[in-house]
């Protein structure tokens, strides 16, 4: 993966964004990692790996519900009840 500091790809904005149809491009500010451009079609094949959920409370789906319901916290857990006394 390419890097560049932000300043250069102001400069060279037309450049790395033909460079970032190909490969993603890794945008650096004050030395560190920031931003990374890639191609719209390389953003989508990785969302469409992406196959989680989120839900507010009153939307979780019955079977799940239903599951945490029944879920038993780790016994390695137990290691941290005396955090919960007054």
């Amino acid at each position: 993966m390419v890097k560049v500091t932000s300043a250069e790809m102001q400069k060279r904005f037309g450049q790395y964004s033909e460079l970032a149809q190909r490969e993603p491009v890794s945008i650096t500010n004050h030395g560190r990692e920031s931003l990374v451009l890639m191609s719209a079609a390389e953003f989508q094949r990785l969302k469409a790996l992406d196959t989680r959920n989120a839900y507010y409370a009153h939307e979780i789906p019955e079977h799940l519900a239903e599951a945490l319901e029944k879920a038993e916290p780790p016994g390695w857990t137990a290691d941290l009840d005396h955090l919960m006394e007054p």
